[in-house]
């Protein structure tokens, strides 16, 4: 049964793009690590009803039975098996994903797969295959960014299970993670992650502020609040910096110049970074880790895949009242848009379906 089982998974994920020994090689590893947890899931009711599990883990899954609950109740998000299991994976993430983009560039490079389109990153169950990866592309001249990821989706195609990675931090991160994921189920575009991705994090957000107000959570809405204040602080940062390279970049200078005021540019990113610390987040170090961190074109890729089209989903969002279905609706119309004019479609929006 697991034998044909890999075959079908295989199939999902590679199709005709099976070719080549590399490819051979990653596509078994990616079927086998995801088959691996299929294997393992254990019942969210079971876990959570069971006396002999731990006191911590038993009410770890009757809060994630709740937030789930509440995405199908509150958020019209799929109503499917995804998020009813759990698995534990033994490590601090379920895979890496290996961003890339040029040397003077912030297009990233994108891996294509038929099912699921084009994406900006290739993940690794395996953190030597990813590494091993990154070795290659940065033999060819690219910068290379390691994220760890603490959750993926397969956009309904398997039953996906909670993973004790996604409990590494508070109730607003296990929710914030579980609306994401159920968010690319209900609505996915082959080969523009920008778009899926800030339409997840908007309804991650809306989401979120929604659950800790029906829960009464007052002081963790004021928290998640200023979380996010922080991270438009930061990203305000991040435009900063990409502007200034994408001058840069498409300036006539010589690659020597161009290595030199890169790292320049990095280098003032860290210190008005510490700035903005010290002076308005209060000495805040969150974000400490990031910045201490190597910083190049793909680290800084990586982060505008995710987060530049969100304002406008959100604004969208309040075009449509905060109702989710319309919301939805709305995105779905722009979503049969030709790709090379969606997002423009998206800015210039002014009502709801």
């Amino acid at each position: 049964m697991r034998h044909w089982l890999r075959v079908l998974v295989l199939c999902l994920l590679a199709g005709p793009a099976l070719v080549g020994c590399s490819n051979i090689s990653y596509y078994l590893q990616s079927a086998d690590g995801h088959l691996e947890l299929l294997a393992a899931r254990q019942s969210v009711d079971k876990i959570a009803n069971d006396p002999e599990q731990p006191e911590q883990l038993r009410s770890q899954m009757v809060l994630a039975r709740d937030i789930r609950q509440f995405a199908t109740d509150e958020l019209a998000l799929p109503d499917n098996k995804s998020y009813k299991t759990y698995v534990d994976v033994g490590r601090d993430y379920v895979t890496v994903a290996v961003f890339a983009a040029p040397e003077f560039s912030f297009t990233p490079k994108v891996w294509c797969f038929p099912v699921f389109g084009c994406v900006p990153y290739r993940a690794h169950f395996s953190l030597d295959t990813a590494r091993a990866e990154r070795d290659e592309l940065q033999a060819q001249g690219y910068d290379v960014h390691l994220s760890g990821v603490t959750a993926y989706s397969t956009l309904g195609w398997t039953s996906d299970p909670l993973l004790n990675t996604m409990f590494r931090d508070d109730e607003s991160h296990l929710a914030a993670v579980v609306f994401h994921e159920l968010a690319h189920q209900k609505l996915y575009f082959r080969d523009d992650s920008a778009f899926n991705e800030a339409f997840a994090v908007a309804v991650e957000r809306t989401g979120v502020q929604k659950w800790l107000q029906q829960q009464g959570k007052t002081s963790g809405l004021r928290q998640y609040d200023l979380s996010d204040q922080r991270m438009a602080d930061f990203l305000g940062l991040i435009d900063q910096t990409r502007a200034t390279l994408n001058e840069l970049y498409a300036s006539t200078v010589s690659n020597e110049q161009k290595r030199a005021a890169k790292e320049a540019a990095f280098e003032r990113l860290r210190a008005n970074y510490r700035q903005l610390r010290d002076t308005k987040w209060d000495g805040y170090d969150g974000y400490d880790g990031w910045f201490e961190s190597t910083i190049n074109n793909a680290r800084i890729a990586a982060t505008a895949v995710y987060t530049d089209l969100v304002p406008d989903f959100l604004r969208l969002f309040e075009i449509c009242g905060a109702d989710y279905p319309r919301f939805y609706k709305s995105v779905e119309n722009l979503g049969s848009i030709e790709r090379s004019k969606r997002t423009d479609a998206l800015r210039n929006v002014q009502t709801c379906a």
